[in-house]
């Protein structure tokens, strides 16, 4: 049974010049492996010759008649699909900035991974780690910090008041200190 052809547009001379101009050391040396079947080597001979096995320099020709030359370099994985749509995404980080009294959670005086992970299931049916419940609220330009607590029955204008009247401790310390010797 004869194997699958390489394309009739490239040459042995021509891959091995693409393969001197490339950066990409993986892909000089798929390259190289192609220029030595164009050469005349049979597959095994050529898979020897370059340290690979004979299948692996299948499906790199298979890539090299789909792709030409591109479709030898390194590819970047694809990743996990998201798991919320934008939309939801959209309703997290809204969720997130009204905090969890709007949630109808009074008891937590701000959110917590976990916290986030349970409305995520609940919300959406969508179930995650609460580790990831924080990344996605780092990637969606949240933040872990939280604003210091204030107590419902706080007087601003009296911590106004205070803070303008108040001498600075410098000018307290500088009154008690001794004067410097000469």
């Amino acid at each position: 049974m004869a194997g699958i052809g390489l394309r009739r547009d490239f040459d042995a001379v021509g891959l091995r010049g693409l393969a001197s101009v490339t950066s990409d050391g993986d892909q000089v040396r798929r390259l190289l492996a192609l220029a030595l079947i164009y050469d005349g080597k049979s597959r095994v001979e050529a898979g020897r010759l370059t340290g690979i096995d004979r299948q692996i320099l299948c499906d790199w020709v298979h890539r090299f008649n789909a792709g030409g030359p591109d479709g030898l370099a390194n590819r970047k994985a694809p990743g996990a699909a998201r798991r919320l749509t934008v939309e939801q995404e959209a309703a997290f980080m809204a969720l997130v900035e009204t905090g969890p009294a709007a949630a109808d959670l009074a008891g937590l005086a701000r959110w917590r991974c976990v916290d986030l992970a349970a409305q995520i299931k609940t919300r959406w049916d969508v179930t995650c780690h609460p580790r990831t419940a924080g990344k996605w609220l780092q990637r969606l330009g949240g933040s872990h910090i939280t604003a210091r607590p204030q107590h419902y029955d706080q007087d601003t204008q009296a911590i106004a008041a205070f803070k303008k009247t108040s001498r600075s401790r410098s000018q307290i310390s500088g009154r008690r200190s001794r004067p410097a010797l000469h």
